[in-house]
């Protein structure tokens, strides 16, 4: 939206929608699309909105955040049940419910599987193992109630799709996360909330959706919804998940600066974060990430870091040191900024120096294990760029990897971040030597997301790929490519499974119902070897097309659970056979910890 508004907590949203009348709901998305386009203007923490020459609304959002329906004021005649404030808070950013200043904690993880977001990468971070040793009990009848409703709202966005999935449908997934959380659910109330920023991505062609984030946080909802009530022990814990996880005391840390990377989600959030290291090669954050959008993420790097009283900024983080006491940490490695923690700026390394060159030292093997069983997914690689292939998203780089022919994507495709146009410079220096790092991008290919590399004319300095941008001149001469790169392997015709699961997210049941059979497909999955893929897609076919007679010949609702279900045992089947086949393509064992 181009409107400059507060973010709305959820239940806000939710409450102003209910109260429309049926009428109004019809009209409730073209009157988010017209606010769109009314002028606005902010003083201090109210935003004004000319609804037309007489009409005026406002947003009052005290400390930032509309927390409250009375905070939505419309000067039209039909207030206060008007059109007017429901568009409103459809079209703001949707808040975190558990917002606090308070810098000793941070917001309950969402189930991805790095610890920045979006491409993942977000402001969230994402360990969802159990804080408590105890054995939690069982799921209470609230919670029980919860993830029904929250199944059933699920479903009926991937039954719509995200053309049908308008203001209303987004509204009743945003009830339902408000009932999750106050049910002790914050997991799956986080992930419905990352559902609905990304249908409303996807519907204002936003540059930074991605139909495969939808896809795997309506999966992670679904899935999540559909197991709880059955789970107990560690599972349950792990599925209800954490409001608040607390910052635990480190003492005194010497930290070596490592790379820093911009934050620009989906979601809504955007900053920077730089990771550091210590002497053995432990990995912290430091992270500035906010709602915000694609300026915040490209300026955030300049900004101070938020430990202790150090005025470094994180571009020079990066490739400096700090020396901290009184540390405090998030058991992902985030370090705290309480009033207690003091931290002086120190001498870094080079990558090529100890204590860091130790990173680069481990076993890929071992790094892609430790990324795949729940690992921060960083990869610390030596390359040798060979050239770029096309992929539907555009050309990568190719790169030989101690033999492992290896791709390199960019990890953010959004213009005002340079990653994009880095990697098309780095493709015209074939043979050029470098050390990078990478986030672990699970696919049935060798496929890593590029962040940072060396200088490729100074390999004693080094580049934030998504905040430096490089130059024509600081290329190499053009170097020979290794002759006899050995080729790509053919892959195997899982996407014939996985386009169909991503077609159902996008478009709905309705995608799956049109003339055709998925014999073929289903055939030749099975001579590839993946009979149960082949009859899942069957599946999947048939329950889009499920559609029953009353009797008077008039067509029956389709049964929504069983497309649900058929699609989320889809999903849940594409999503561990490509994190099988990625461990076989970088000859790791997911199932087995690093040899550390």
């Amino acid at each position: 939206m181009s409107l400059d508004l507060p973010p709305v907590v959820p239940a806000v949203t939710a409450e102003l929608v209910q109260g429309l009348t049926p009428r109004l709901r019809k009209r409730l998305d073209a009157g988010v699309t017209k606010l769109a386009g009314r002028p606005s203007v902010r003083d201090g923490d109210t935003v004004r909105i000319a609804v037309d020459d007489d009409t005026h609304l406002e947003l009052h959002a005290p400390g930032g955040t509309v927390t409250s329906t009375d905070a939505i004021r419309c000067g039209c005649l039909l207030a206060p049940d008007c059109l007017h404030r429901a568009a409103a808070a459809s079209a703001a950013p949707i808040a975190d419910s558990d917002s606090d200043s308070d810098p000793q904690f941070e917001p309950s993880p969402e189930p991805e599987p790095q610890s920045i977001p979006d491409s993942a990468n977000n402001a969230i971070s994402t360990d969802t193992q159990p804080t408590s040793p105890t054995e939690p009990e069982p799921p209470t009848p609230d919670q029980h109630a919860a993830a029904q409703a929250m199944y059933d709202a699920a479903a009926a966005v991937l039954e719509a799709g995200t053309d049908g999935a308008g203001a209303v449908l987004q509204a009743e997934l945003l009830r339902a996360a408000h009932t999750a959380r106050i049910s002790g659910l914050p997991r799956i109330a986080a992930s419905a909330v990352s559902v609905v920023t990304q249908l409303r991505a996807a519907r204002c062609a936003d540059p930074a959706y991605r139909l495969a984030d939808l896809t795997a946080a309506l999966r992670d909802v679904l899935g999540t919804a559909h197991r709880l009530p059955g789970s107990t022990g560690p599972e349950l814990a792990v599925l209800r998940g954490t409001a608040r996880q607390p910052y635990a005391p480190d003492g005194s840390l010497r930290l070596y600066g490592l790379f820093s990377e911009p934050v620009l989600t989906a979601t809504g959030y955007a900053g920077a974060v730089t990771w550091t290291s210590d002497a053995e090669g432990r990995l912290y954050t430091v992270s500035d990430v906010v709602p915000g959008g694609p300026g915040r993420a490209v300026g955030a790097a300049d900004r101070a870091v938020r430990v202790g009283d150090t005025a470094l900024t994180h571009r020079e983080l990066s490739r400096a040191g700090l020396a901290v006491s009184g540390a405090t940490v998030s058991p992902t490695g985030r370090l705290g900024a309480g009033a207690g923690v003091r931290a002086v700026r120190a001498s870094g390394a080079a990558w090529r120096e100890d204590p860091l060159a130790c990173l680069w030292e481990l076993p890929v093997t071992d790094q892609v294990s430790r990324a795949l069983t729940g690992g921060d997914g960083l990869l610390f690689l030596d390359v040798t760029l060979t050239g770029t292939v096309r992929e539907a998203a555009g050309d990568c780089l190719l790169a030989d990897c101690d033999g492992l022919t290896l791709r390199l994507a960019a990890a953010h495709d959004h213009p005002a971040l340079p990653y994009r146009d880095n990697l098309r410079l780095l493709a015209a220096a074939p043979g050029t030597r470098l050390r990078v790092v990478a986030r672990l991008d699970p696919s049935p290919l060798p496929r890593a997301l590029l962040l940072a590399a060396d200088h490729p004319r100074d390999p004693g300095a080094r580049l934030d790929l998504g905040l430096d941008r490089l130059q024509h001149a600081d290329l190499p001469a053009p170097a020979m490519a290794p002759a006899g790169s050995p080729p790509a392997p053919d892959e195997a015709p899982l996407h014939l499974l996985r386009r169909r699961v991503h077609q159902a997210a996008s478009a709905g049941r309705r995608v799956l119902v049109f003339p055709g059979s998925s014999a073929t497909d289903s055939r030749r999955l099975g001579r590839y070897g993946f009979a149960c893929a082949g009859d899942l897609l069957d599946e999947l076919h048939s329950a889009a097309a499920d559609r029953s007679r009353d009797v008077f010949g008039r067509l029956v609702p389709a049964d929504v659970n069983r497309f649900a279900r058929a699609w989320l045992a889809a999903a849940h089947y594409t999503e561990e056979v490509d994190r099988s086949l990625c461990a076989a393509a970088w000859g790791a064992d997911p199932a087995l910890p690093p040899a550390l």
